[in-house]
């Protein structure tokens, strides 16, 4: 397998098991099992760690599938090459970066590991053309 589908692997296990970050914050909550294992129909008063994960994670959501239909598609097409590789690896650390620091609260950094994975979907789409 090529670097960019092991780095597509590896940021789709990051989106599977991200509730890991912020599930100690969710059940050490008053009221935070019941809330669990209930329909959530209220908000759960947690630290704001918590609540970053969480934002945290939804981003990555948000953010895998245009990162996985440019390392497909590159795939697919024959276009992956070493600048794609190198795409695909600056998303996959700039995504991890950037969960670290948005959990810590760290804004500016948070935001330039954003755009290095940014960066890195523009080098693959960059070679698509």
């Amino acid at each position: 397998m090529t670097t960019d589908l092991w780095m597509l692997v590896y940021t789709s296990l990051m989106s599977m098991f991200f509730f890991f970050a912020y599930l100690p914050g969710r059940s050490l909550a008053p009221g935070g099992m019941a809330w669990a294992f209930g329909n959530r129909d209220t908000d759960l008063p947690v630290p704001e760690w918590t609540s970053r994960a969480v934002r945290a994670h939804l981003n990555l959501v948000e953010n895998l599938a245009p990162f996985a239909v440019l390392v497909l598609v590159a795939h697919v097409a024959g276009k992956a090459n070493s600048t794609t590789a190198l795409g695909a690896t600056l998303f996959f650390w700039g995504r991890v970066a950037h969960a670290a620091t948005y959990i810590a609260g760290i804004v500016y950094a948070r935001t330039a590991a954003f755009f290095v994975g940014t960066i890195g979907e523009l080098m693959i789409l960059s070679q698509l053309f």
